[in-house]
């Protein structure tokens, strides 16, 4: 098949789907701390179906897999689902993002299912602060489950993904900064994006990734460039004695638009050709409503065709995702 470009004359090349919408954590950035009604079984996509709908996109070019939530972890039999991807032509890279609590038990089973990168949500070192941004006491859980997947050299790189808040990860980076040095983990620094489910977010709320930068800097000594491919949503530096690695996503003040190559599913089916999509297009309805492979995939032609240019976050008109971070698939 010819591979699905968007009307931009991108290249799409990675999907990440979310399998639940359920977590067992309540990030300030992501969920509200009570409330938010969970998806019906019937309304979330089965396995079956993402295997389907990852054949279809992985002969339309799409070889990039991360699977999301939520937290993809309480997705029961979630090895299963691995296993069925990772058999999949031209998949060549199945990743996961997890907020760790759960790998302790999981781990060696994803990766003998067929997983070979992960990334975990870490936001804090210190047991109260972890605490008071997850609302969960986990922070031991968490850093067990890191070291049970660093037990398994298929697991490479191990990514920690930082949410950077002005007013509380300033405080964090020194101690980060110090876990990629000390550990074999990439430690990324990622923007505060309005996505969090209270819609609370500001613009003076963003601490960014130069500042991060300049807060290492200061204490390690100038860090070095690391060549990215072009899409890479993560500016890679490391530090100048060769010993750990950092990484910065900055969407809000750095947007990388122009080189995207991504699309979303949600776990409920729903396309968005953008995190901050107003637009869904109904991948569930195609996969069930009697059509075969080959129109399923000229809708995720038309659908991909409609990708926006950019997310315009910070820009005259910007209009909030219509769904939290949790919803959407991290």
């Amino acid at each position: 098949m010819e591979p699905l470009v968007d009307g931009w004359g991108r290249r799409i090349g990675s999907v990440r789907i979310s399998v639940t919408d359920k977590c067992n954590f309540r990030c300030t950035y992501c969920m509200p701390a009570e409330g938010l009604e969970w998806l019906r079984r019937d309304e979330i996509l089965t396995f079956e179906e993402i295997a389907r709908l990852t054949a279809i996109l992985a002969a339309l070019g799409v070889g990039e897999v991360r699977l999301t939530g939520g937290e993809p972890l309480v997705r029961r039999d979630l090895p299963d689902l691995v296993r069925m991807l990772a058999a999949i032509p031209g998949i060549d890279d199945l990743s996961l993002t997890t907020n760790g609590i759960l790998l302790t038990r999981l781990a060696g089973a994803l990766v003998d299912a067929g997983l070979r990168r992960i990334n975990v949500s870490l936001d804090s070192l210190d047991h109260v602060r972890f605490a008071e941004i997850a609302r969960r006491d986990a922070l031991d859980q968490v850093l067990a489950g890191l070291a049970e997947a660093e037990r398994y050299p298929e697991l490479r790189p191990l990514k920690v993904n930082c949410v950077a808040i002005k007013g509380f990860t300033e405080q964090e980076v020194p101690a980060l900064a110090e876990l990629a040095r000390r550990k074999p983990y990439v430690v990324r620094f990622i923007e505060f994006m309005p996505l969090d489910a209270d819609r609370a977010w500001s613009a003076d709320q963003v601490l960014t990734g130069g500042e991060i930068r300049a807060l290492i800097e200061a204490e390690h000594g100038p860090l070095v460039e690391i060549p990215a491919k072009p899409s890479s949503t993560a500016r890679r530096f490391r530090f100048a004695d060769g010993h750990g690695e950092i990484g910065f996503i900055n969407p809000v003040s750095e947007p990388f638009c122009s080189s995207c190559d991504r699309i979303r599913v949600t776990a409920d089916g729903q396309l968005r050709t953008c995190l901050f999509s107003r637009r869904e297009w109904d991948v569930k309805t195609a996969l069930r409503d009697g059509r075969t492979d080959a129109e399923v995939a000229d809708f995720l032609r038309f659908a991909v065709r409609h990708k926006e240019l950019k997310h315009r976050v910070n820009e005259p008109g910007f209009v909030r995702a219509s769904r939290s971070m949790s919803q959407i698939g991290g």
